[in-house]
């Protein structure tokens, strides 16, 4: 039984690799899971389905981000910064990949689009990247680190929702923090992150690399972007009230659905777009976000199937036989458990409450402090976001730079992220463990 996690997340890493579709994939390591755990194929699916439902609040906020988002773009006030980015960042291919990953931060903490803004933002700007010979894994990446390290670090919009579930899993179980404490501990995993970026931004990616032929998307798509004259006016400071709603909701109520439904009623209510293209635009969303929800809803099933058939239980009690007493060790095995669980899962928020009720009593007996304790549980939680083929960190990248068909999920967007994030997260997430 103690293999099952270990032995279902391979086969999705495998599958993945060779470039079945992510939903497949996912599918058929739920059910090498449910069938080593004793279970036969339809009790497999069946729970697989059952689990399905515990990302459906998850899954309808993808979806009316992606309606908000694309009325944002609507007024045209996309077309400012797709314009800006192109005017000031033509040939410098260091500060676009550095600009990308800053504007993809404020999609976290500022503006709550979450990945919403990518399929709208970045499809513009693929004649840009191969006129420039700019290497899509490195925007990749730098989209990655701007969905992810701002709520891995800041505890406010998405940030706010991450912390207080490390902040409740860790009550739950014994271990009382404050929401100050829990932002203090994921500091240092998230500098790892920053180090990550910047040596792919630098380094790794810095080279030129020729496009596929056929990329690019359309020339006169980019053409007419590259030449409209946007100006700031009155539909787009209404615009930016509504974003502003929509994230003063979401921060009072704690729901994603309840921001993006006010930032939904604010753009018609306040005529920026008008009420007959409601229909259009909930269509556009649920065209532009409705795969990455439903893999989403997928990957919450294999996770039930893990869960409920006791792998998950089985792997941590093998794994706490190698533990000992040594600190190091333990925090680094912890890690590497929490990667196996949370790469198979590839929902940071969905794996946090698990990795919280077994990370706990083991840290509490090897006397670890609280906030080193929280660590070790953000950055393992934080695995599973950076390089999993389900995570919507990954997806989201993947949703704007193959709109012309050139890139592919697993290898320019999943290899390059785990390489660049989730080595430098269990190196920093180790040391946190270590100092804090």
């Amino acid at each position: 039984m103690e293999w099952v996690v270990i032995i279902s997340v391979l086969v999705l890493t495998v599958l993945s690799l060779l470039r079945v579709n992510v939903i497949i994939a996912i599918i058929a390591a739920a059910l090498t899971a449910g069938l080593l755990s004793g279970l036969s194929v339809v009790d497999a699916i069946d729970m697989m389905v059952s689990g399905m439902g515990d990302q459906a609040s998850t899954a309808l906020s993808y979806i009316l981000l992606g309606a908000f988002a694309v009325a944002i773009s609507y007024t045209g006030i996309t077309a400012l910064l797709v314009n800006y980015l192109i005017k000031v960042l033509t040939g410098k291919k260091t500060m676009m990949m550095l600009a990308i990953a800053g504007v993809a931060s404020l999609s976290q903490n500022l503006v709550p689009v979450h990945i919403a803004f990518v399929p709208i933002l970045i499809p513009p700007l693929l004649k840009l990247f191969d006129e420039m010979r700019v290497d899509r894994r490195g925007v990749a990446t730098a989209l990655t680190f701007g969905l992810k390290a701002p709520y891995v670090m800041i505890p406010a919009g998405f940030g706010l929702l991450f912390h207080e579930t490390i902040q409740n899993g860790m009550t739950e179980n014994g271990a009382a923090i404050t929401m100050g404490q829990t932002a203090l501990s994921m500091l240092i995993p998230g500098a790892g992150m920053i180090v990550g970026l910047l040596i792919a931004v630098l380094f790794t990616y810095r080279n030129d690399r020729e496009a596929i032929p056929g990329a690019g998307g359309s020339e006169a798509n980019f053409t007419a972007w590259k030449t409209e004259n946007v100006t700031f006016n009155r539909k787009h400071g209404l615009t930016l009230v509504a974003i502003a709603g929509a994230l003063l909701v979401q921060i009072i109520t704690q729901n994603l659905i309840a921001g993006a439904l006010t930032g939904l009623v604010l753009m018609f209510a306040l005529v920026v777009v008008p009420f007959r293209k409601g229909e259009q635009v909930m269509a556009d969303g649920i065209a532009m976000m409705g795969q990455i929800a439903f893999v989403m809803l997928v990957a919450s099933g294999f996770g039930k199937v893990l869960t409920d058939t006791g792998a998950v239980d089985a792997l941590v009690e093998m794994s706490s036989g190698f533990l000992g007493d040594n600190q190091a060790i333990i925090a680094l095995i912890l890690l590497l458990v929490g990667l196996v669980v949370t790469i198979g899962i590839g929902s940071s928020f969905g794996t946090i409450p698990i990795l919280a009720a077994l990370f706990v009593p083991i840290c509490l007996t090897a006397g670890f402090s609280t906030m080193a304790t929280a660590a070790l549980i953000g950055t393992a939680g934080a695995l599973g976001d950076a390089g999993s083929p389900a995570s919507d960190s990954t997806l989201g990248p993947t949703s704007g730079l193959n709109a012309d068909g050139k890139h592919h999920h697993i290898w320019d967007t999943c290899v390059p992220t785990f390489i660049h994030f989730n080595i430098p997260l269990i190196v920093f997430g180790w040391a946190a463990s270590m100092i804090l």
